[in-house]
């Protein structure tokens, strides 16, 4: 009997719930038609009118080249410490940092646990001034004995 109950306790309360529902939408979609046909014209205009000027944008991207900064590329002197490591002659900064690299490599001087820290040896200590550097602070450092 208890579950008799509730059973019926259940179903007048869905019976009840059904048809408030219905009639809450048939009020907003009447609501909604009439101001959405006056809007509806105008957001057709504006997206016809946003189109091609996004096409006209995606055209004109791809036509600029990016070109290389002149400063990068110009050659510099290095010092007689640096010229120990890279060579004597005049290379641009990037080609300096570049051969720096491949000398920590062959000569093992980068940290073991940190691999962002370079452990300097005689050669480097006199560019870098200590004995570990981060190799953010690498280029900067490698600044100073450039010409």
């Amino acid at each position: 009997m208890a579950t008799a109950k509730k059973a019926a306790a259940k179903k007048p309360a869905a019976k009840k719930a059904a048809p408030a529902k219905k009639a809450a939408p048939a009020k907003k979609v009447a609501a909604k038609k009439a101001p959405a046909a006056k809007k509806a014209p105008a957001k057709k205009v504006a997206a016809k009118k946003a189109a091609p000027a996004k096409k006209a944008a995606a055209k004109k991207a791809p036509a600029k080249k990016r070109t290389a900064n002149a400063a990068f590329m110009k050659a510099l002197t290095p010092s007689a410490a640096l010229a120990a490591i890279v060579g004597a002659s005049p290379l641009p900064r990037t080609e300096v940092v570049s051969k720096l690299w491949v000398y920590i490599k062959k000569n093992k001087l980068q940290d073991a646990v940190n691999k962002r820290m370079i452990n300097a040896d005689a050669k480097l200590k006199e560019i870098f001034g200590k004995m570990q550097v981060s190799m953010f602070e690498m280029a900067g450092l490698i600044g100073k004995h450039l010409k």
